[in-house]
């Protein structure tokens, strides 16, 4: 069983930084895209970062510039560095992953309990 423990959030100022961790385990075979999604009060989820396995990202346009997303593929864990924080950032954080469990199958969508960013003066 595959599990997504998300750590780092809570409260910021704004231009502040703050930096999310997120690490996969269980039944893990092989663990290609990870991202970051966010969730604010009213708002539909948005995809804020993801990462694939041989590096490559893509950002919501709402953070380019502000926000890195990076990886550890020994360890199966994906980071979001996010600085000059805006209060527009604070949200609900969720870690996602897409994991296999064996050569075969298909690589299933996980995702964490998620951890609340809030940037407030």
């Amino acid at each position: 069983q595959v599990q997504l423990l998300e750590s780092g959030g809570g409260l910021a100022q704004p231009g502040g930084s703050l930096r999310l961790s997120c690490a996969a385990s269980g039944s893990i075979f092989r663990v290609d895209t990870m991202g970051w999604y966010r969730q604010a009060p009213g708002k539909q989820r948005e995809l804020v970062a993801a990462i694939t396995r041989s590096g490559n990202t893509n950002y919501a346009d709402s953070v380019k510039g502000r926000f890195t997303i990076s990886r550890d593929n020994a360890k199966n864990t994906v980071s979001l560095q996010m600085a000059s924080l805006k209060p527009e950032d604070t949200a609900v954080y969720y870690c996602n992953a897409a994991i296999s469990w064996s050569r075969i199958a298909l690589p299933n969508d996980y995702w964490g309990q998620g951890t609340q960013v809030t940037v407030s003066s």
